[in-house]
């Protein structure tokens, strides 16, 4: 009498927990680096609506003839002084860390409220 076993295609138990094993630990690595990497690029892109509204900040102040402690806002820059940056900046502009963005005076840099390294450096 012959004991017929048979070994079809498939995977141990073994090999699909090694398997398992080895997805866990990349996605133990990799998960850190993306979120590190969406935090750079909101950072990022902070920085530069930051720029974006400096820079419209003193085109404003040329235009408009005013002088380095006067008062501005948001809704300032984006009337119809600024004609040629209508669109481009507007008083719904936020922060992509879910932060908003706020002047004071034409001298003063403009800040976001999300703070820490959601600032320009000059």
């Amino acid at each position: 009498m012959q004991i017929r076993t048979s070994r079809g295609s498939g995977f141990t138990l073994v090999e699909i927990m090694i398997v398992v094993a080895i997805i866990g630990l990349l996605a133990a690595i990799a998960i850190p680096n993306f979120v590190k990497a969406r935090t750079t690029a909101q950072t990022n892109t902070c920085i530069a609506n930051l720029k974006q509204i400096e820079g419209a900040v003193q085109q404003w102040a040329l235009e408009e003839k005013k002088p380095a402690g006067a008062a501005v806002t948001l809704t300032d820059i984006s009337g119809d002084a600024t004609k040629q940056l209508k669109g481009a900046i507007n008083t719904d502009i936020n922060c992509p860390a879910g932060g908003t963005y706020a002047v004071t005076t034409v001298d003063a840099l403009p800040t976001c409220s999300v703070g820490g390294t959601h600032v320009i450096t000059q």
